[in-house]
């Protein structure tokens, strides 16, 4: 893909401003991303980030409603947290897109913290947590596997929170901290595409958000995973209507030289229904109803996993065996050209694919300039095409190792 044409500059307190044009389009999309996640929580205070995520729609004192304004101006808008960052989005016709600058500047520096309104949300998201996690079948591998493959750093825990006591208990004035540590210009990054001259996008961003200071939003140190060198397993029942079995390797983060070949062999092994897992363990040995691979995508170490379902009859340690096998396969053998070839064109169209419409483009280049590299997001086809079989079997060997897995048997009662 071609690098769009766009404009980057920094506001003097720290908000950097990313402008991309297009031209004739009726829509503008705006997206505010904010460095901070679940990573930055405490062990002990978790699910503050997703919660405070919610309390940003409950409005201000100057817009006690923040969606009634946009619906009116005929535009939409959402929000996503992650363990990584926090992200609104805003798409509205362009004649009223200075009123998204309005309402983002004003909820960055002017939420009331009600108790009424946070205690509604907590309510909120207490429910959301019994409905996606506890009440949900295999609604807590999630969390199961994440405290085994994590024992330091705060991926550990899930986005809505390791359990909802901390979402009922955490204090107000915690909750507020937060956001004045991390709500602010300097921590944050303003992207907006559509047909709006970019000299307009600076005037507006300097009318709104130019006199919110900078609060010097700290760079948090997280603690580094220690290198895993023992194999951890576990065993659980619940009542799910089939086994299931989850593995999961460490590997490094989106820096790392060997993120792209673990990102590659995830779909060697798990490319719709010619991947390799698929193909075999599914339709041709029939160990699987079903079977996927995937990166965990984070920003610091993540995790290369892999999820499945066992199907009555078979037992699960022979489906365990049989997914060993195919990875020590990757360990000592190329993957064929044809088969690369294969799966480094559908990463490209992918690629393509996801920067499609505004706010999507507009989403990954604020997540690019937060990363502080803009050029590698736009070059991660040429990097996907450089992968080499070689390159495969070497980060597979380093990758599929027992002492770096951990394995989940979720079982039935």
């Amino acid at each position: 893909m071609v690098t769009p044409e766009m404009n980057i500059a920094t506001l003097d307190n720290g908000l950097r401003v990313v402008h991309i044009p297009s031209d004739g389009a009726a829509m503008v999309f705006v997206n505010l991303l904010y460095g901070v996640g679940a990573r930055n929580e405490d062990f002990g205070h978790t699910g503050i980030a997703h919660l405070l995520e919610h309390l940003m729609f409950e409005g201000t004192k100057a817009v006690p409603s923040f969606d009634e304004p946009l619906e009116r101006a005929g535009g939409e808008n959402n929000a996503y947290t992650n363990n990584d960052v926090t992200c609104y989005y805003i798409s509205l016709p362009k004649q009223n897109a200075e009123l998204a600058f309005w309402m983002e500047s004003d909820r960055m520096r002017n939420i009331t913290f009600e108790k009424k309104k946070v205690d509604v949300q907590r309510q909120v998201v207490i429910e959301e947590f019994k409905q996606t996690t506890l009440n949900r079948p295999y609604g807590d591998v999630s969390s199961i596997l994440r405290s085994m493959a994590y024992k330091v750093h705060p991926y550990r825990w899930s986005t809505i929170g390791r359990c909802f006591a901390h979402i009922a208990d955490t204090p107000v004035s915690m909750i507020r901290r937060f956001y004045d540590r991390y709500y602010a210009p300097d921590n944050a990054v303003l992207s907006v595409v559509g047909d709006i001259p970019f000299g307009q996008v600076m005037e507006w961003s300097r009318k709104w958000f130019g006199a919110i200071p900078a609060k010097g939003a700290p760079k948090t140190e997280l603690p580094q995973e220690p290198r895993q060198t023992r194999q951890r397993r576990r065993t659980v029942r619940r009542n799910v209507p089939e086994n299931a079995l989850y593995m999961g390797f460490h590997m490094g983060s989106r820096t790392d030289a060997d993120y792209y070949p673990c990102d590659v062999i995830s779909d060697v092994l798990s490319n719709g229904y010619s991947g390799r897992l698929q193909a075999r363990l599914v339709k041709e040995k029939r160990l699987f109803s079903k079977i996927d691979a995937f990166i965990s995508g984070s920003e610091d170490a993540g995790m290369f996993w892999i999820y499945s379902r066992v199907p009555d009859g078979v037992a699960i340690e022979d489906a365990e065996a049989a997914v060993w096998a195919e990875l020590e396969q990757l360990k000592s053998e190329l993957v064929p050209q044809a088969e690369l070839e294969k799966v480094r064109n559908r990463f490209e169209s992918e690629f393509t694919f996801r920067n499609l419409g505004g706010e999507n483009l507009g989403g990954n280049v604020a997540l690019a300039v937060m990363r502080g590299d803009i050029d590698t997001h736009f070059r991660e086809p040429e990097y996907y095409r450089a992968v080499t079989a070689e390159a495969l079997r070497s980060a597979a060997k380093e990758l599929f190792r027992k002492g770096n897995s951990v394995v989940l048997h979720y079982l039935k009662k």
